[in-house]
């Protein structure tokens, strides 16, 4: 019997999978002062307030060539999940991974997901993976599965600062200065091709959070899986729970804290919400 293993970077907010083996290949933030490794030994509440007083550039880094190797050690079909292309090279080096991988190993199989998003949507995408494992469909078939339904996965997200952004040069520092003194919230999608887009301009928490129940709507939620992760904001993501359960009768919803990479780019309060499209 064929050995099948799920690996994901650290996008991915998973550290164990019930049903089938997983292996994490931890990101990295590094700034001029301090390095954070993005694995079960981080504290993510540290480090986010770390970051959220430091005034220097900070940036992420991503597995390399030889730490994606190291997560396919052993397996005969390797499925690996990486943050978006248009953030990070982290898919750029396990599809070179695998090429290493493959030329090595007579027989043995690795299908690279460029999961053009990040933190909810890369899990649920990791969860389907392990349901379609489980339930005993072989390579081909899963392929062609996990293809199909990552056309059918979402990302929206509210977003409170964008601090970190503008370190690491991805914003203007002027943009994001405006929305932390302003009390505004910015509240967008990943966009087809793999990068956050801005949507809307909320004033305060609580109209955000009314928005992303919209934005659901209009990016194509109807019922099924949704998942929430936050950065230090519990109280948010309940509240947003509630108000898509009265307005989606099948929604199945699950709440969860950001790894380290994630909560470097959601930072204090922010809210990330993968769902399942009709």
């Amino acid at each position: 019997m064929r050995k099948f293993k799920i690996v994901a970077d650290s996008s991915c907010d998973i550290f164990e999978l019930q049903k089938v083996e997983f292996a994490g290949s931890p990101m990295k933030i590094i700034t001029a002062e301090r390095e954070f490794v993005d694995d079960e030994h981080l504290d993510v509440c540290e480090m986010v307030t770390f970051l959220d007083k430091y005034k220097g550039k900070s940036k992420s880094s991503c597995p390399n060539t030889n730490d994606w190797l190291s997560a396919f050690e052993d397996a005969d079909d390797v499925f690996c999940v990486t943050i978006t292309s248009g953030l990070s090279g982290s898919y750029n080096s396990a599809c070179a991974a695998k090429k290493i991988y493959e030329t090595e190993n007579d027989g043995k199989r690795v299908f690279v997901i460029d999961s053009l998003s990040a933190g909810p949507e890369v899990t649920l995408i990791i969860k389907k993976l392990e349901e379609c494992i489980f339930d005993g469909m072989d390579y081909a078939d899963i392929c062609s599965r996990i293809t199909e339904y990552t056309k059918k996965t979402g990302l929206i997200f509210m977003l409170k600062s964008l601090k970190n952004f503008a370190n690491n040069g991805r914003i203007s520092p002027i943009v994001a200065k405006l929305v932390g003194i302003a009390g505004i919230c910015i509240v967008g999608k990943a966009s087809d091709a793999g990068t956050l887009e801005p949507l809307h301009k909320c004033r305060g928490e609580r109209r955000a959070i009314d928005t992303l129940v919209k934005e659901l709507e209009a990016q194509g939620f109807t019922s099924g899986k949704i998942s929430i992760g936050h950065c230090q904001n519990q109280a948010a993501a309940e509240e947003l729970r509630e108000l898509i359960l009265k307005k989606f009768e099948g929604a199945s919803i699950e709440i969860h804290s950001l790894r380290g990479l994630c909560s470097f780019y959601a930072e204090m309060g922010g809210v990330l919400v993968g769902f399942e499209k009709a």
